[in-house]
């Protein structure tokens, strides 16, 4: 019940690192990043919320912790796909200028 722990916990930590690492402040790829596990942090804390399970936790939270876990992963590599398919659009678009 506290799978939303594990995306909340990422999400402060790559804003935090955003504050710190001069190359990701500006970034855009980075933003979206961020945007996108906030809003999976936010989808769990409103979900849990609504159930009146914020603050309850279940009796096999290894189990719980796994589950957020693999949210996470699945932002991440969300994530990763929409750059790869932004970056390859941008270097079709370079080849046609040239």
């Amino acid at each position: 019940m506290v799978c939303y722990a594990i995306p909340t916990v990422a999400a402060l930590i790559h804003y935090g690192m955003r504050k710190k690492v001069p190359g990701w402040k500006t970034n855009t790829h980075h933003l979206w990043l961020g945007l996108l596990l906030a809003g999976g942090a936010l989808f769990g804390i409103v979900d849990h919320l609504w159930n009146g399970e914020l603050f309850l936790i279940g009796k096999n939270i290894v189990s719980d912790l796994l589950l957020g876990t693999t949210i996470t992963i699945v932002i991440f590599v969300a994530w990763a796909v929409v750059v790869l398919l932004e970056k390859s659009k941008i270097k079709k678009a370079e080849k046609t200028i040239q």
